[in-house]
């Protein structure tokens, strides 16, 4: 049997970003710290010096798709006016390119984010980008662009829209023709339901 080192340049990052790939690849049923520290080529036990589970593996995978998903939501109202229509096309799209992109990514962070055991800096991550929507639907509510009413129930069908949409994308269900102007659809009436009464 081969030796492995221990040592590694950053080897949390390392075993974060192999296990995104594998993630991606082949499904969470695949990953196995003992195949990362493998493909990775470090020895069976380095990994577990940081994360001690497979779970808690995949709670920092998920802490770190939040973490992504909150800045991919910021970077997306950099250099905006301040129209609630334009701000929500932004985030519209920035969200459901995400979601596509990073599919098996998303899945994880959702599933994982109401674990029992998850980590309070997992739900503070969760809670962060959703409240990024949450305080651009307040803003054009206090601006006089979205209707008035609890802001969670003004918010659930912004989020639903977008989620469902994703989910739909992701999977394959969109014919080609909806796939094109879908979320050009899903967004014009994602505004209209916001609309002042």
């Amino acid at each position: 049997m081969k030796n492995r080192p221990y040592h590694h340049g950053d080897l949390p990052a390392a075993l974060l970003a192999r296990a995104e790939q594998t993630l991606r690849e082949k499904g969470v049923g695949a990953l196995s710290l003992r195949e990362l520290a493998r493909d990775i080529g470090v020895s069976p036990a380095a990994p577990s010096r940081h994360f001690k589970t497979k779970q808690v593996l995949l709670d920092a995978l998920a802490l770190a798709g939040f973490e992504r998903l909150g800045a991919t939501i910021a970077a997306s109202q950099e250099g905006l006016g301040e129209s609630f229509a334009e701000r929500l096309d932004a985030v519209a799209r920035a969200y459901v390119d995400f979601a596509t992109t990073n599919a098996a990514l998303l899945d994880l962070m959702f599933s994982v984010k109401h674990s029992p055991e998850a980590s309070e800096a997992l739900g503070a991550a969760a809670h962060r980008w959703s409240e990024q929507v949450l305080e651009l639907i307040a803003e054009g509510q206090r601006r006089g662009e979205v209707r008035e009413g609890p802001l969670e129930r003004v918010a659930l069908p912004v989020f639903s829209a977008l989620h469902g949409y994703a989910g739909l994308a992701v999977s394959g269900m969109l014919p080609p023709e909806m796939s094109r102007h879908g979320l050009d659809d899903v967004i014009a009436s994602t505004l209209r339901g916001c609309a002042p009464e």
